[in-house]
């Protein structure tokens, strides 16, 4: 008679413990089998002492002892944005499963090197497009494979909500740097993700991107046109100095899906409407996005994959905030081939 090995369950530091570091420590600690936070790392210490206390573990300043320490299999990051690429290749140098919040890196070459230094090292790593997560989402995936959805035909979408008004002009994410195309930066990319996952990779680009609000910080208003390597158009914006909303619809020679609402980090109701029959609502049961994305970095790393994501997958969103910056510099359609 053999004995059951127990599950492992991974140790994790979780890096950046602003708002939505604490949110990823939130969604598991103390209730998933799979994954847990045994240390945490920001640069204000003092402000995350509570917080580490009241989840079970200490918080330090020092990244560098984060990775030296063999207690911990994996970090996670919740970083500014430019901070992402050096903070995945010191942690894959060190032999570090890493998990990366959104945008992944804020260029094609620093994705492209980041993603080398994983798989140099063998450590898996995933980057956090949570939306991926949602039924509504893989409904339509399934829609479209299935045929139900007929041919990709046009995708559009738009995130937008208050975010200039949120943080005081000292906060990191109203630095121009860590959000060079505004609002597509930290909100759009999620929308260019799931049009990836669609739709297939986005071959060209023509951007305008201004801000028209605030005399600092970020673009307040951009605006995309796309086009992808298997025959569609699309089409995203991001305000980022209106009321919180956000869509995502996906129109096919057999009828069109839509998700959309107020609120993001809510489990999506999915309406669609093919030709010649009256429009549906589907509901879904209810998860959370966010611990269903950090167990499945946990089952990856216990079954050796190095890859949550796609590899071209995430190289072609990178692109496209090169080429939205450069398109919105020019005026003028870029290619990405």
């Amino acid at each position: 008679m053999t004995t059951a090995r127990p599950p492992r369950t991974i140790n994790a530091a979780i890096v950046g413990l602003g708002t939505w570091g604490r949110t990823l420590v939130e969604q598991v600690q103390g209730v998933s089998p799979k994954l847990r936070f045994v240390a945490g790392c920001t640069r204000t210490v003092e402000k995350a002492r509570e917080f580490g206390e009241q989840k079970g573990f200490c918080v330090t300043a020092d990244y560098a002892a984060i990775l030296a320490d063999s207690a911990i299999d994996a970090v996670v990051l919740a970083t500014p944005h430019s901070m992402h690429a050096e903070q995945v290749i010191q942690a894959a140098r060190a032999g570090k499963h890493v998990y990366c919040e959104k945008p992944f890196t804020l260029s094609r070459a620093s994705a492209e090197a980041a993603l080398k230094a994983c798989a140099d090292a063998n450590v898996t790593l995933m980057v956090g497009y949570n939306w991926r997560f949602q039924p509504a989402l893989q409904e339509v995936k399934r829609m479209i494979e299935d045929g139900r959805l007929g041919q990709v035909l046009h995708m559009e979408g738009n995130f937008n909500g208050p975010s200039v008004y949120r943080y005081a002009k000292e906060h990191w994410r109203p630095v121009r740097d860590e959000g060079p195309a505004g609002g597509m930066t930290g909100r759009g990319c999620h929308l260019v993700d799931a049009m990836i996952y669609l739709g297939g990779h986005i071959d060209s680009v023509y951007a305008m991107s201004k801000r028209m609000v605030l005399d600092y910080g970020l673009d307040d208003t951009t605006s995309m046109l796309f086009t992808f390597d298997r025959g569609a158009s699309g089409y995203l914006a991001t305000i980022i100095a209106t009321a919180e909303s956000w869509r995502l619809q996906v129109f096919g020679s057999k009828g069109w899906a839509e998700m959309g609402s107020i609120p993001h980090l809510i489990t999506w109701t999915l309406r669609r409407s093919f030709v010649g029959q009256p429009l549906e609502t589907v509901e879904f049961r209810g998860l959370s996005t966010e611990r269903a994305e950090l167990e499945a970095f946990a089952d990856a790393i216990v079954a050796g994959r190095q890859l949550v994501n796609e590899a071209g997958d995430v190289i072609n969103n990178a692109a496209v905030l090169d080429a939205v910056l450069r398109s919105a510099q020019s005026g003028s359609r870029v290619s990405l081939t």
